[in-house]
């Protein structure tokens, strides 16, 4: 399945994309460790290192059919997008979909998820993602018709979306 988005580009990860991917990770845990830690910026630079080369780590060996993208937009970074097409062998997963701070409420990932959506309507697809509770984009999720399916600890929601032939 291969996505097509006017002005944005999705390209494969390069092992000399590691730094940004890193900084984007970070990007989504920033307000979280002002809140809730008292460390210094060195301390938060090692947790989010560790935690983003674990996570890496743990999607590329758990998800090998998934394709790993950078998403570009007017010759800029702007987030990645980490999809398996066939996942489970019936439908779609997206494992993370992160844009950087200064590229949100762009319509960036509003229009690569209705491409998704769009794409995997043809086949006749669901497509899943898990959703912490508190995520803005939860509400774009919700608009976009995913529903929820499950909750894991109270934070971690598997929203899905059916297409309409289903």
């Amino acid at each position: 399945m291969e996505l097509k988005i006017d002005t944005i580009t999705l390209r494969d990860i390069q092992q000399d994309d590691l730094p940004i991917l890193c900084e984007i990770y970070g990007s989504t845990r920033t307000e979280e460790l002002e809140r809730g830690t008292n460390w210094n910026q060195e301390q938060k630079r090692f947790f989010i290192e560790q935690q983003f080369f674990a996570q890496h780590d743990y999607y590329q060996k758990n998800y090998t059919g998934a394709k790993f993208y950078i998403i570009e937009k007017e010759n800029n970074i702007v987030g990645r997008l980490y999809i398996d097409f066939f996942f489970e062998k019936k439908g779609v997963r997206i494992i993370d979909i992160t844009l950087l701070p200064a590229w949100r409420k762009k319509n960036i990932g509003g229009s690569i998820l209705e491409e998704i959506l769009k794409k995997a309507g043809i086949k006749n697809r669901c497509v899943s993602i898990h959703v912490e509770s508190f995520n803005p984009a939860m509400n774009l999720y919700k608009r976009l018709g995913f529903k929820k399916i499950s909750e894991t600890n109270g934070v971690y929601h598997l929203m899905e979306w059916i297409p309409e032939q289903i």
